[in-house]
């Protein structure tokens, strides 16, 4: 399972991921503002939620720290298909779960076949089919 570590707003890019309010997202973008005379810069980071795909945004000093998920990339095999949901065995660990099947990988995802997931937070996502 992955973890969490923290880094400060103001070094984030658009692209990586961060944690608000305990939600997996995606960085969209992060603007900073000056230094102030009595205060210190600001930085506002937009992001979208991996799972839910709701925006968010945060507003806070530019250097304080903010929690980023480690995200373990791991090869797992469709065991079944129930729907939209996936039955996946990890290849390591033989473990079994069940996710939600993508949009743009319907009809890619058969049983059998080997695929690439992202375990964020103990959360689990189908990120591609390999081969």
């Amino acid at each position: 399972m992955g973890g969490v570590t923290k880094e400060t707003i103001k070094s984030l890019k658009p692209g990586r991921f961060v944690l608000i309010d305990g939600e997996p997202c995606k960085v969209l973008s992060v603007t900073t503002s000056v230094a102030g005379k009595h205060g210190s810069a600001k930085a506002r980071l937009e992001a979208i939620g991996i799972f839910d795909g709701r925006r968010r945004s945060v507003v806070k000093p530019a250097d304080d720290e903010i929690e980023v998920p480690i995200i373990e990339k791991r090869n797992g095999q469709i065991i079944a298909l129930m729907g939209d949901q996936a039955q996946v065995m990890d290849l390591e660990t033989y473990e079994t779960f069940e996710v939600a099947i993508p949009e743009e990988l319907r009809g890619k995802v058969q049983e059998g076949v080997e695929v690439v997931y992202w375990d964020i937070v103990g959360r689990k996502m189908l990120m591609q089919v390999k081969g």
